[in-house]
């Protein structure tokens, strides 16, 4: 992306990832030293109510995090932030997006912020984020 696309309203190109597997969430579990049993145990997770394990949700916080960093540059972040809407379940594909809200000068940076999403198959959003870089050069 050069700096002449950075305009309020530009967007990348979607992400939509391959479905969920419960090895997925194994895998980011054993990664991370996050071992907790609703991820991963069918029995644990019907105990608390759940008809499955459902996703972990710093998992998919990293995709939408590499889906940004890799469209304007991991030197280039300034913050990044989170939030989490609704749970995403073996079998979803999720898809991550992203929309550039503004482009502001600060403290003689040229700022961009932009509004990222995953959203699920169903239309449901799994997480929204938030996000500040440095326009590349």
């Amino acid at each position: 992306m050069t700096t002449t696309d950075l305009t309020v309203g530009a967007t990348r190109e979607p992400f939509v990832d391959k479905p969920l597997t419960i090895t997925d969430f194994v895998r980011y579990q054993g990664a991370s030293g996050d071992m907790n049993p609703i991820h991963h145990d069918s029995s644990f997770a019907a105990k608390a109510g759940y008809p499955t394990p459902f996703a972990v949700g710093m998992l998919q916080a990293g995709v939408l995090g590499t889906f940004a960093t890799d469209w304007l540059g991991a030197e280039n972040v300034r913050s990044f932030k989170v939030q989490f809407r609704e749970q995403a379940w073996p079998g979803d594909v999720l898809t991550y997006s992203g929309t550039i809200t503004a482009v502001r000068e600060q403290d003689g940076e040229r700022l961009v912020d932009i509004e990222l999403a995953c959203t699920r198959q169903t239309g449901g959003t799994h997480l929204r984020g938030w996000a500040t870089f440095v326009a590349p050069n």
